[in-house]
Protein backbone atom coordinates (compact mmCIF):
# COMPACT_ATOMS: atom_id res chain seq x y z
CA UNK A 1 0.00 0.00 0.00
CA UNK A 2 1.31 3.24 -1.63
CA UNK A 3 2.02 5.91 1.69
CA UNK A 4 0.54 9.25 1.88
CA UNK A 5 2.56 12.31 1.65
CA UNK A 6 3.71 13.80 4.96
CA UNK A 7 4.25 17.08 6.39
CA UNK A 8 5.63 18.24 9.45
CA UNK A 9 5.48 21.72 11.09
CA UNK A 10 7.66 23.33 13.14
CA UNK A 11 7.18 25.64 15.60
CA UNK A 12 9.14 29.18 15.87
CA UNK A 13 8.34 31.25 18.95
CA UNK A 14 9.73 35.15 19.41
CA UNK A 15 12.01 36.00 21.90
CA UNK A 16 9.20 37.92 23.61
CA UNK A 17 6.33 35.31 23.26
CA UNK A 18 4.45 35.74 26.66
CA UNK A 19 1.28 33.97 26.76
CA UNK A 20 -1.27 36.29 29.24
CA UNK A 21 -4.64 35.05 31.14
CA UNK A 22 -8.21 36.24 29.32
CA UNK A 23 -10.87 36.07 30.86
CA UNK A 24 -13.18 37.43 27.48
CA UNK A 25 -13.53 39.08 24.63
CA UNK A 26 -15.69 41.41 22.67
CA UNK A 27 -15.65 42.00 18.79
CA UNK A 28 -17.15 41.20 16.01
CA UNK A 29 -17.36 41.20 11.80
CA UNK A 30 -15.22 43.98 10.29
CA UNK A 31 -16.44 45.72 7.04
CA UNK A 32 -14.10 43.63 5.04
CA UNK A 33 -15.79 40.34 6.45
CA UNK A 34 -13.25 39.13 8.93
CA UNK A 35 -13.67 38.33 12.60
CA UNK A 36 -12.09 40.67 15.10
CA UNK A 37 -11.38 39.25 18.85
CA UNK A 38 -9.69 41.79 21.11
CA UNK A 39 -9.19 39.66 24.59
CA UNK A 40 -9.71 41.77 28.13
CA UNK A 41 -8.85 40.99 31.20
CA UNK A 42 -11.60 42.01 33.28
CA UNK A 43 -10.61 42.55 36.99
CA UNK A 44 -11.65 45.12 39.36
CA UNK A 45 -10.34 48.84 38.84
CA UNK A 46 -7.34 50.51 40.86
CA UNK A 47 -7.91 54.05 42.36
CA UNK A 48 -5.77 56.98 40.64
CA UNK A 49 -5.67 58.04 44.27
CA UNK A 50 -6.59 57.33 48.03
CA UNK A 51 -6.51 60.32 50.36
CA UNK A 52 -6.41 59.39 54.54
CA UNK A 53 -6.82 61.60 57.39
CA UNK A 54 -3.23 61.82 59.56
CA UNK A 55 -3.96 61.12 63.11
CA UNK A 56 -2.89 62.99 66.11
CA UNK A 57 0.01 60.68 66.28
CA UNK A 58 1.02 60.77 62.97
CA UNK A 59 0.22 57.89 61.45
CA UNK A 60 -2.37 57.48 58.54
CA UNK A 61 -6.13 57.05 59.79
CA UNK A 62 -9.71 56.72 57.86
CA UNK A 63 -9.79 57.04 54.03
CA UNK A 64 -10.99 60.54 53.30
CA UNK A 65 -11.16 60.37 49.14
CA UNK A 66 -10.90 57.87 46.33
CA UNK A 67 -11.06 58.91 43.02
CA UNK A 68 -12.18 58.03 40.57
CA UNK A 69 -15.53 58.64 42.99
CA UNK A 70 -17.31 55.86 40.93
CA UNK A 71 -14.47 53.64 41.74
CA UNK A 72 -16.81 51.30 43.58
CA UNK A 73 -19.13 50.92 40.55
CA UNK A 74 -16.86 50.17 38.02
CA UNK A 75 -15.41 47.00 36.56
CA UNK A 76 -12.08 47.66 34.17
CA UNK A 77 -11.81 45.13 31.10
CA UNK A 78 -8.12 45.62 30.05
CA UNK A 79 -7.79 44.45 26.51
CA UNK A 80 -4.52 43.02 26.16
CA UNK A 81 -4.61 41.50 22.68
CA UNK A 82 -6.25 41.19 19.81
CA UNK A 83 -6.67 39.07 16.66
CA UNK A 84 -8.40 39.39 13.03
CA UNK A 85 -9.19 36.06 11.12
CA UNK A 86 -11.34 35.09 7.70
CA UNK A 87 -13.73 32.71 7.74
CA UNK A 88 -11.41 29.91 7.13
CA UNK A 89 -9.14 30.35 9.93
CA UNK A 90 -12.77 30.91 12.53
CA UNK A 91 -14.13 27.68 11.27
CA UNK A 92 -10.44 26.02 11.95
CA UNK A 93 -9.98 27.63 15.40
CA UNK A 94 -14.05 26.74 16.03
CA UNK A 95 -13.15 23.10 15.47
CA UNK A 96 -10.21 23.09 17.49
CA UNK A 97 -11.66 25.19 20.15
CA UNK A 98 -14.56 22.06 20.43
CA UNK A 99 -11.81 19.32 20.50
CA UNK A 100 -9.97 21.32 23.30
CA UNK A 101 -13.37 21.37 25.15
CA UNK A 102 -14.16 17.75 24.68
CA UNK A 103 -10.78 16.63 26.17
CA UNK A 104 -11.34 19.36 28.79
CA UNK A 105 -14.09 17.60 30.14
CA UNK A 106 -13.44 14.11 29.86
CA UNK A 107 -10.72 15.05 32.21
CA UNK A 108 -12.91 17.07 34.29
CA UNK A 109 -15.71 14.11 34.35
CA UNK A 110 -12.57 11.81 35.19
CA UNK A 111 -11.40 13.78 38.38
CA UNK A 112 -15.03 13.74 39.68
CA UNK A 113 -15.93 10.21 39.19
CA UNK A 114 -11.96 9.74 40.99
CA UNK A 115 -12.78 12.03 43.61
CA UNK A 116 -16.32 9.93 44.09
CA UNK A 117 -14.35 6.88 44.34
CA UNK A 118 -11.93 8.23 46.96
CA UNK A 119 -14.67 9.74 48.78
CA UNK A 120 -16.39 6.33 49.05
CA UNK A 121 -13.35 4.59 49.97
CA UNK A 122 -13.12 6.96 53.11
CA UNK A 123 -16.36 6.11 54.05
CA UNK A 124 -16.00 2.93 54.17
CA UNK A 125 -12.45 3.06 55.93
CA UNK A 126 -14.34 5.41 58.37
CA UNK A 127 -17.26 2.91 58.91
CA UNK A 128 -14.68 0.16 59.51
CA UNK A 129 -12.71 1.73 62.36
CA UNK A 130 -15.84 2.56 64.32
Amino acid sequence: MAKNPEMTFKYIFTYDYSPVYINGAHGGVSPRGELVMNFYLERQPLPNALSYEITPAGSIGAETGVEPADLGQSLVRQVVNGVVVNLQTARELHYWLGEKIREMEALEQARGAASAIRAEDLTLKSEATH
